[in-house]
């Protein structure tokens, strides 16, 4: 498995003949609902070609900072889509031909080689719970586990064991709110439950942000931190946070097959 993050919550895997990009934010500001007064954010260091090749576009959130309107209208609509219902709307609407909304529990498979199942992930509002994905190799039977806010209740409940996390292991909060993104103490115990291989910390990255919500958000924890969380609990996971826009070879032992 080889991986290349490209901040915030941007990941290019390639895994089992495929190239799958994560909810991606390429390109322009990142802006919530127009309101740039309330938060905006741009790129220190800009893309400079866009991934290519793509086998399929995975999208957990209908929210800017997941389903990027700008970014999406980049590339070709007739690359297969897998997402959220909320964000199947968002595609849907900028002309994407292959959408595949999936519903919690619901599964697809991607080129006869990788199978992805819908998990709840991070609640928006009181009805509103957004995705996390499962996906398992079939020939290696590796598996790789994507959510990017913290919320692993469905994983959890589902599966002993994954290969690979990607998830946040820091805390973002909000004064009176409570958490953002949930990281440190939920990502440990995430790592007791489901013992990965490696940890990849998502949702951070060097950016250049502005905006009320900015002078509100406050971060908790840091990946040096938390290894060592790992190691005092002895887990043998290996926490990593990648260079941005470099492919890194995940050191992993192969899974047994299905």
């Amino acid at each position: 498995m080889q991986v290349t993050w490209f901040e915030a919550n941007t990941w290019l895997v390639e895994w089992g003949g495929l190239r799958l990009l994560f909810d991606p934010w390429l390109v322009g500001p990142l802006v919530f609902g127009k309101l740039d007064w309330l938060f905006k954010a741009e790129r220190r260091q800009p893309i400079g070609e866009l991934p290519s090749h793509l086998d399929a576009i995975v999208i957990t959130q209908g929210l800017e900072d997941h389903c990027h309107p700008l970014t999406l209208s980049r590339f070709d609509r007739g690359i297969p889509v897998i997402a959220s219902p909320s964000a199947a709307q968002v595609v849907r609407r900028l002309g994407y031909q292959q959408v595949t909304a999936l519903a919690h529990g619901q599964t697809t498979t991607l080129g006869e080689h990788i199978t992805i199942q819908a998990v709840p992930g991070a609640p928006l509002g009181p009805t509103q719970v957004e995705n996390g994905y499962l996906l398992r190799e079939h020939r290696t039977g590796q598996t790789l586990y994507y959510e990017p806010h913290g919320y692993h209740q469905g994983i959890m409940r589902l599966v002993n064991q994954v290969d690979v996390v990607i998830a946040p292991v820091m805390d973002l909060t909000l004064p009176l709110v409570g958490p953002i993104i949930r990281g440190n103490r939920v990502a440990l115990e995430l790592a007791q439950k489901l013992r990965p291989q490696v940890m990849l910390s998502t949702a951070m990255g060097d950016y250049e942000a502005s905006g009320l919500l900015l002078s509100l958000v406050q971060a908790k924890g840091d990946i040096a931190a938390f290894q060592q969380q790992l190691t005092q609990a002895g887990l043998p996971t290996r926490v990593m946070e990648l260079p941005p826009q470099q492919a890194v070879t995940l050191p992993l032992e192969t899974g047994l097959p299905c």
